[in-house]
């Protein structure tokens, strides 16, 4: 698969899975209507846009493109699901707290 359609792929999976329309997206980002479509029917975005979308959708640049093959969520899953049980507590614990000093 050539890597401006896995791009292609990776995108409008990242605006489904966003749960908002290509139009939301666009006025939240500041862009022209339409701007996004492109993209959509195979064109590639330069660095910039590039940069921007892989932060909207909290995805790497490089899993966006095709260079990786697991998204952020992904690399956190499988980190998560490597440590013992007793680490897993650890962290979930910390996390825990965490959010509860956020809170004040």
């Amino acid at each position: 698969m050539k890597e401006s359609s896995l791009f292609c792929q990776r995108f409008v999976e990242a605006i489904q899975n966003s749960g908002k329309s290509i139009n939301a997206i666009e006025r939240e980002l500041g862009y022209p209507r339409n701007a996004l479509h492109n993209y959509i029917n195979g064109g590639e975005p330069s660095g910039r846009r590039l940069i921007e979308l892989s932060s909207y959708f909290h995805l790497t640049p490089e899993y966006l493109l095709g260079k990786k093959s697991e998204s952020k969520q992904d690399s956190v899953k499988n980190f998560f699901e490597s440590l013992s049980n007793e680490s897993k507590l650890k962290l979930c614990t910390t996390c825990h707290e965490w959010l509860i000093n956020r809170k004040n």
